[in-house]
Order: structure tokens, then C-alpha cells, then sequence
């Protein structure tokens, strides 16, 4: 057998076009990507125009297509990623497991490179002395406007911001989202923050942010000592 395919001439797909008048008929998904000129000049006939728009309408659909396949997509990884936090802070059984839980989960499946956790509530625990935060204390100011309005924020922290919540890894955080926790039995601030500018940043859905804080505001509510 000879291993050099053999090319088709111009001329043989011609006899067998002639052959074959009904080929297109039965292979009408090749007219798409075909351009066939037409002995009218400039003018463009009714069936081009048709195929054209054709062409055209296929491809937006395919977009679309495309876009959903994407969002189904992210939704599923948003799913999962909320199962996984729900079950860690559910296996938790006292308030520092409840903090080591959580910095796991949104390390390894929320890939983020930094996370904290202040409660407004004085406390008397030195072990968990910087997880606690004073109503009255001036840490507080730079996080009026999210706590006033009880909606998260993002984008780039200002520097007060990350020296509060970040420590020494302040000038690390490019990018951060803040979420109050704004609880009848408790109130607080989490920040999850990101070495990568544009990681969090204005714009985006607030709705997983938002059952993010529920879920942990309602175990963390099991934990602490009520006054």
C-alpha cells in the first residue's frame, strides 16, 4: 500500500459534483463554511442573504451555548465548595476548631492566601485574644462604611484596613473581600484576602458572600459564651 495519500484534483471533485447534483442536499452542514460566489456581480442573492444570516445566528448560539456551559460550570464548583465548608464547620466542635476548620477550607478549596476573623465582643480568652475585638474600639473605624450598610466589599484593603485584619502580611494583600457579620447574637468582620490584584474586586455577587457569613455566623454563634 502506498503510504503518500493521493491528492484530489479540482477537476475529479468537479466529475463527482456532476455527477452527484444531490450531494449538498444530503450535506447541507458543509454550505456554512463554504463561500460560493454568484454570477449577479455585487449583488447578493436571497439565498446567500439567508445563509449569511444563518451563519450568523448559529454562531451566537453556539456563544450562548458556550457562556451557559461556564456558568453551569461555576456553579457547580460554588456548590461544592459551600458543601465543604458547611461539613468542616459542622465537624467542629469547639471555637478554635471552628477558626482552624475554617482557614483550611478557604485556603485549599476557596484558594485564598489569607483569612481573618474578628468578633466585637470583649473577652477575657488570651489564647484567642485577636480573634476578639472592643465595640469601642478605633480598630473598628476603618470598617464603619461595611458595617453601617451590612454589605460586602471588595477590592484592595486600605492600609489600616489589612494592618487590622492581616498583621504583619498587610502590604501582601492586593486584593481582599470583607463581609460583616451582622447577628443578632453576634457581630463581627471576615476578611479573606488575595496576593493576586483583581482577585476580589467591585462587582461581584454578593449572594454566595452573603450565605458564606450565615453559615459561619450560625456556627460560631454555638461557640461563644453568651454574656
Amino acid at each position: 500500500m502506498n503510504n503518500q495519500q493521493s491528492l484530489i484534483t479540482a477537476q475529479e471533485v468537479e466529475a463527482y459534483l456532476q455527477q452527484h447534483p444531490d450531494f449538498f442536499n444530503k450535506h447541507l452542514a458543509l454550505l456554512e463554511h463554504m463561500h460560493i460566489p454568484h454570477p449577479s456581480g455585487n449583488a447578493v442573492s436571497l439565498v446567500s442573504k439567508q445563509l449569511e444570516i444563518f451563519r450568523t445566528k448559529h454562531d451566537e448560539q453556539e456563544k450562548q451555548l458556550v457562556n451557559l456551559i461556564e456558568i453551569a460550570r461555576e456553579n457547580d464548583i460554588a456548590c461544592t465548595r459551600m458543601h465543604k465548608l458547611t461539613l468542616a464547620l459542622l465537624d467542629a466542635t469547639s471555637l478554635e476548631e471552628v477558626i482552624n476548620h475554617l482557614n483550611i477550607v478557604l485556603s485549599e478549596y476557596f484558594l485564598t492566601d489569607f483569612v481573618a476573623l474578628r468578633i466585637i465582643k470583649p473577652t477575657g480568652n488570651s489564647t484567642l485574644a485577636d480573634l476578639f475585638i472592643g465595640s469601642d474600639t478605633d480598630s473598628l473605624k476603618p470598617f464603619a462604611s461595611e458595617l453601617a450598610s451590612n454589605q460586602p466589599s471588595c477590592g484592595r484593603p486600605t492600609l489600616t484596613q489589612a494592618k487590622t485584619l492581616f498583621g504583619d502580611s498587610a502590604l501582601e494583600v492586593r486584593s481582599c473581600v470583607i463581609i460583616p457579620l451582622l447577628f443578632t447574637e453576634l457581630e463581627g468582620i471576615l476578611a479573606i484576602g488575595s496576593r493576586k490584584e483583581g482577585r476580589f474586586q467591585y462587582g461581584m455577587g454578593n449572594m454566595l458572600l452573603t450565605q458564606m457569613s450565615e453559615i459561619i455566623a450560625t456556627r460560631l454563634i454555638s461557640f461563644i459564651p453568651k454574656p
